[in-house]
């Protein structure tokens, strides 16, 4: 029985796709960048709502203002598979800010004195708003006096007080 012979196999013009291999993410491949090494500072964002849009604001927002990314940490519900919350880490090379410990203690003692400006606008607001949906004062009612009227008594039952039992004989 004569065996066929096989046709030598053709060649493709394209090259093969590209494999990625296992644990390797998108991007890796790219040099990193060594820096001198110096002082850096450190800017932690809490974040309370935890969706795609608000860490994408807060991205931006921090790397245009020369912060680079250096983790996101997220604080998970039990009851949930979202985020309840997340954190988001920063650094930036520069010398840590100073602290003025006699400024700190100074503004301490005057919030301690006069309260702070934001408890201060909150009451003016709140006095603004009184003023303009003013109720006028009821007198409040006892629970007894309250059920009364609510039963639609006139005149509720004066509350017996010192009620004495005579011994049977």
């Amino acid at each position: 029985m004569p065996t066929k012979k096989k046709r030598p196999a053709r060649k493709s013009e394209k090259p093969p796709p590209q494999r990625r291999r296992a644990g390797k993410r998108p991007g890796s491949g790219r040099a990193a960048v060594v820096r001198a090494p110096g002082p850096l500072q450190y800017k932690v964002v809490e974040l309370s709502t935890v969706d795609e849009g608000v860490l994408e604001r807060t991205l931006n927002e921090w790397t245009a203002k020369g912060w680079n990314l250096d983790g996101v940490q997220f604080a998970m519900r039990e009851a949930s598979k979202r985020p309840a919350m997340a954190f988001v880490f920063f650094t930036r090379e520069g010398a840590p800010a100073a602290h003025d410990e006699d400024a700190a203690r100074e503004r301490l003692m005057r919030l301690s004195e006069t309260g702070s400006p934001t408890a201060a606008l909150a009451a003016d607001k709140a006095k603004e708003h009184a003023a303009q949906w003013s109720v006028p004062q009821l007198h409040p009612l006892s629970a007894h006096e309250r059920l009364a009227r609510l039963a639609g008594l006139d005149e509720p039952e004066p509350p017996e007080e010192g009620l004495t039992l005579e011994p049977e004989e």
